[in-house]
């Protein structure tokens, strides 16, 4: 029996995971008391019905305070039912949040005639986190659409067999923030920068101008050598722990070429080495398209 927990902050996407996840055959289940996931694990452990073999429950800030801070003590207990147990956790920073309920309308649960809206989401983030450090995967959905979204979930989710890690390595823009998802944080701003070069500035890592000026360089090829090393030696031992997923992020000052660069190189070394490996460039979808 498998139970997927996805958990986050109110606007962040848990209702679009879980749509995903009904659509994919799971039985789902939204805003499931706390209280409720070991008696809900036992049944369907002991249920011989292959409709409850695959469940999927939503929780949020509107349980009780109280269950929320003994939710490592549940997570415990759910463990030894036998059953196998993911725990998704989705967020976004607070301004992006902010701007959702503000779009939508919507009332957030914490909110009422003493707390606002902004106060609201920053007690919600303290009040999740004995989930959200429980979390197998951690999405951060800022920059992500609603079809984005549903696309992550179904590759990294779906898409992984049983025991097999799934690698994402994305590239972004200091200058942005470091995305919050970030297992592992590569630094890529000491490589020859082609946004000095003006004929260059236009282009992308994956323009092949912008690829023939990095590569002219050796510490080019070093950087990316190094980064395949590092990741290369801990994967299989964070595998052997029971780790399921991995981000590894690599960031240049804007997002928009040496992180680009070394994000692609990364990624086909290992998606010729993992089943499961997707890259995504953090920036590229703000950029407007290159006119020849």
């Amino acid at each position: 029996m498998k139970l997927i927990i996805v958990s986050g902050r109110s606007g962040s996407g848990k209702s679009t995971a879980l749509h995903v996840l009904e659509d994919l055959g799971f039985y789902c289940i939204d805003n499931l008391p706390i209280g409720l996931l070991s008696p809900l694990t036992r049944e369907a452990t002991n249920h011989q019905s292959g409709r409850l073999q695959r469940i999927a429950v939503s929780i949020d800030a509107r349980n009780l305070s109280d269950e929320i801070a003994n939710f490592e003590d549940i997570h415990h207990q759910l463990t030894q039912t036998g059953a196998t147990l993911e725990i998704i956790f989705l967020d976004a920073t607070d301004q992006a949040l902010l701007q959702r309920f503000h779009a939508t309308r919507r009332k957030h649960p914490l909110s009422n005639d003493h707390t606002s809206l902004k106060e609201a989401i920053h007690s919600e983030k303290h009040l999740l986190e004995p989930i959200a450090s429980l979390a197998d995967l951690f999405v951060d959905t800022t920059e992500l659409s609603i079809y984005e979204l549903r696309d992550m979930v179904k590759q990294r989710i779906i898409g992984r067999r049983e025991q097999e890690m799934a690698l994402l390595v994305q590239s972004f823009g200091f200058k942005h923030g470091v995305p919050v998802d970030s297992d592992y944080v590569f630094d890529v701003r000491c490589l020859p920068n082609p946004y000095w070069d003006t004929s260059l500035r236009k282009y992308t890592g994956v323009d092949q101008p912008v690829i023939e000026f990095l590569e002219k360089d050796p510490l080019t090829a070093q950087m990316v050598s190094d980064v395949i090393k590092f990741v290369d030696t801990w994967l299989p031992s964070f595998g052997k722990s029971n780790r399921s997923y991995m981000t590894i992020s690599i960031g240049c000052t804007g997002g928009q070429h040496r992180s680009v660069y070394v994000c692609e190189q990364v990624g086909e070394y290992f998606a010729n080495h993992y089943d499961n490996v997707q890259v995504r460039h953090t920036e590229l979808p703000h950029l407007k398209p290159v006119t020849p």
